[in-house]
């Protein structure tokens, strides 16, 4: 009991992670401007403007609100989705490869680790991609050194990679070592990868409109303003700091939308991007110490004789 209120108030009185840092300033500066007004009143000039109260009703004013942060953490939740989406289609596509590739040869089981491992590229790729920065040391160990010079050429590193992995597919596909049918589904895996990358970009590209960013500060800021002449006449010396209270409430839902409409950056309030990728990459390696069912070298004659050998009833004619 005494731990979860310890909690609690730990969890009330915590800096990191809230907007606190972000309105302080316009916090102190709504205080100053309401203690000024009821300085001005003490002196008996008239302050009390009741009307005030009828030039922005507060009604509107917090349906704009509720709607600004609806809107945002709609765009959070849907970029939280699409990253679930990707984590799955990782982990499908690495299964269906590690266990449906025929491997014809003795290298073929080098170049199936290589791709299993662009898959978790193509994820950390997405994630600089998003964040706008530049191909760095977190996809060195994940491609081969050519393709990791030439992802720091290109202009969009996710979808070379996806193309990287379906031309892998095809060739798997030429070699007889997928059949059609298995080929048709992994690179439908593959388009549910590059399809939850298209709806990151989607939100990323798609921010709130201008105007209604703009005209919901200027309401907030009008309605801030005025609050002290509607509060003086009851409040007096108090007016300061319940104008700093109000006007914490309302830039903190403000600021709370501006936090999370695009969820991809580094900010406490993002997606933990870095633990996904850092899971994803987990995830992959574990599987790669696990041996498939499908070692065998059908073009091996060798090998072939010696299974015939050891198993009569697979000669032909039997």
């Amino acid at each position: 009991m005494h731990a979860t209120i310890l909690r609690w108030f730990r969890l009330t009185l915590r800096l990191q992670g809230s907007v606190i840092p972000s309105i302080i300033n316009r916090v102190i500066w709504c205080g100053l401007f309401g203690a000024l007004i009821s300085a001005a009143h003490s002196f008996g000039l008239p302050m009390s403007q009741p009307v005030f109260g009828v030039v922005i009703p507060s009604i509107v004013l917090g349906l704009l609100l509720v709607f600004r942060t609806n809107t945002a953490y709609d765009r959070f939740w849907e970029g939280r989705k699409c990253w679930g989406n990707l984590v799955n289609h990782t982990r499908n596509l690495a299964w269906q490869i590690w266990v449906a590739v025929a491997e014809l040869e003795p290298g073929d089981r080098v170049q199936k680790i290589a791709a299993l491992r662009l898959l978790v590229a193509f994820a950390v790729a997405t994630k600089l991609h998003l964040r706008s920065e530049p191909v760095n040391s977190e996809l060195k160990d994940l491609v081969s050194d050519p393709e990791y010079l030439k992802l720091q050429k290109m202009n969009h590193p996710p979808l070379e990679i996806a193309l990287s992995l379906g031309d892998y597919l095809q060739q798997q596909s030429h070699r007889q070592a997928l059949n059609t049918y298995q080929l048709t589904t992994l690179q439908g895996v593959l388009n549910k990868m590059v399809d939850s990358l298209g709806g990151c970009e989607r939100i990323l590209k798609t921010p709130i409109p201008l105007a209604y960013a703009i005209h919901l500060k200027q309401l907030l800021l009008l309605y801030c303003l005025f609050l002290p002449f509607q509060l003086v006449g009851e409040l007096d010396w108090l007016t300061g700091p319940v104008v700093a209270l109000i006007s914490f409430t309302l830039f903190g839902i403000e600021e709370i939308g501006l936090e999370i409409e695009d969820p991809f950056g580094h900010d406490p309030n993002d997606l933990p991007l870095d633990a996904i990728c850092a899971t994803m990459r987990r995830n992959i390696e574990d599987l790669i110490k696990f041996r498939p069912s499908v070692e065998f070298y059908p073009n091996n004659s060798n090998h072939l004789e010696s299974l015939l050998a050891n198993s009569p009833d697979l000669e032909v004619g039997r």
